[in-house]
């Protein structure tokens, strides 16, 4: 395998309706995975993250800056859906939901910009993100995204589009 192929990350820009897809499925799996040093080799060494108000650069700052996020985002699910894409770009919507050392729960809503290179690893990330405390009911179920909590199958895809809407899940 020659150097070249083993930077590479498929599916590779310019990106069809199919590999953008593709591209989003990947990254919302490694993200679920929780481990920092799994995500961060979807991006560039160099890469520019913007990340609500926080700026990262780099590989290493990505790591570190997972780690933090990890430790206080516990139980942490995400899901992400296809917005937009040309070329090498890719624009995703998404929901996640985790709660703190304290057990309250919080769904964050967002939107992220990506850029890639010819290699398709990842060299810009824009994030905007807004937080929502998770409300329960009088009887105890909680307010949740459907299917943040329900996995994230291949099934489970079409089921994306309801981000942003209420459902309650049962219990907490």
């Amino acid at each position: 395998m020659s150097a070249r192929s083993a930077s590479q990350r498929p599916p590779l820009p310019p990106f069809t309706h199919e590999t953008a897809v593709q591209k989003v499925r990947l990254a919302e799996d490694a993200w679920n995975s929780g481990d920092p040093e799994k995500v961060s080799l979807a991006y560039t060494v160099d890469s520019h993250w913007r990340n609500r108000s926080e700026f990262v650069n780099g590989r290493q700052d990505i790591v570190a800056f997972l780690r933090r996020k990890w430790t206080k985002e516990l139980d942490y699910r995400l899901i992400k859906e296809l917005w937009a894409f040309e070329g090498n770009r890719i624009a995703v919507r998404f929901a996640y939901e985790c709660h703190d050392d304290s057990g309250n729960w919080f769904r964050s809503y967002g939107n992220e910009n990506w850029e890639f290179d010819e290699n398709g690893l990842m060299r810009l990330r824009l994030a905007s993100i807004n937080d929502l405390p998770i409300k329960e009911r009088g009887d105890g179920a909680a307010v949740c995204v459907q299917s943040v909590m329900e996995g994230n199958g291949d099934d489970s895809f079409p089921k994306r589009s309801n981000i942003g809407e209420d459902r309650v899940c049962g219990s907490r």
